[in-house]
């Protein structure tokens, strides 16, 4: 008789779409994608609270869970209310104390209230006076191909919910995966995690052939 499938859950980073997952691929004879969207917050929505609604979108016990950036945060939070086989995160943090400075500074001085985030609607505008193969005409490509939610309210909320992050302690055997040069969450910041070489802060997309050799081998292991 054949082994039941692994059921394998992805959340994607703050705004982005499950289009960043487009290049993962797993065994199908072994393991069954999900992929998990970001749905808008209710107004004053606590962190942990959002997360038991997401988490009611995992419909398998036992599953695997992983999310990217913020959404490796969330994931965190959803594992609180599930029975998973592995928890792993991806370009994200495992506490609080895991944040870069500036993020602990906007908390202190709630300067979350203040960022421009209604500009983001404006990134499709933007992108059609890009002209050419310039590294910012590329950049509001990636943006425009894989950023799905500009609502103003759904970013106000996850800036201050990930900036101010109540976790202090990671999550016993969660797994986190973490490139050395990603400059959003610096390495220095962390503590233990599976470094990838030369791995930015969208990894998930353009190292993943790393992430297709060596994430079943983790979700097995």
């Amino acid at each position: 008789m054949n082994q039941a499938l692994i059921h394998v859950y992805l959340m994607p980073g703050m705004a982005a779409s499950p289009l960043i997952f487009e290049y993962i691929k797993l065994p199908e004879d072994q393991f069954k994608i999900h992929y998990l969207e970001w749905v808008l917050p209710n107004p004053k929505e606590k962190l942990q609270d959002y997360a038991y609604r997401m988490s009611k979108k995992v419909m398998h016990d036992q599953a695997v869970l992983i999310g990217v950036s913020f959404g490796g945060v969330l994931v965190q939070e959803m594992s609180k209310f599930l029975n998973l086989k592995k928890l792993i995160i991806v370009s994200s943090v495992k506490s609080n104390l895991e944040l870069p400075r500036r993020l602990h500074t906007i908390r202190k001085l709630k300067a979350y209230y203040v960022l421009p985030t209604g500009l983001a609607k404006y990134v499709n505008m933007f992108s059609r006076f890009a002209i050419g193969k310039n590294k910012v005409s590329k950049r509001l490509k990636l943006y425009q191909k894989y950023l799905s939610v500009n609502d103003k309210v759904y970013l106000d909320w996850a800036i201050k919910e990930i900036v101010c992050w109540k976790q202090q302690e990671a999550i016993k055997n969660c797994i986190h995966i973490h490139g050395d040069n990603d400059f959003v969450f610096p390495i220095k910041n962390l503590g233990p995690c599976i470094t990838v070489s030369g791995g930015t802060h969208i990894m998930i997309i353009n190292k993943y052939k790393w992430f297709n050799e060596n994430l079943p081998e983790l979700i097995l292991g």
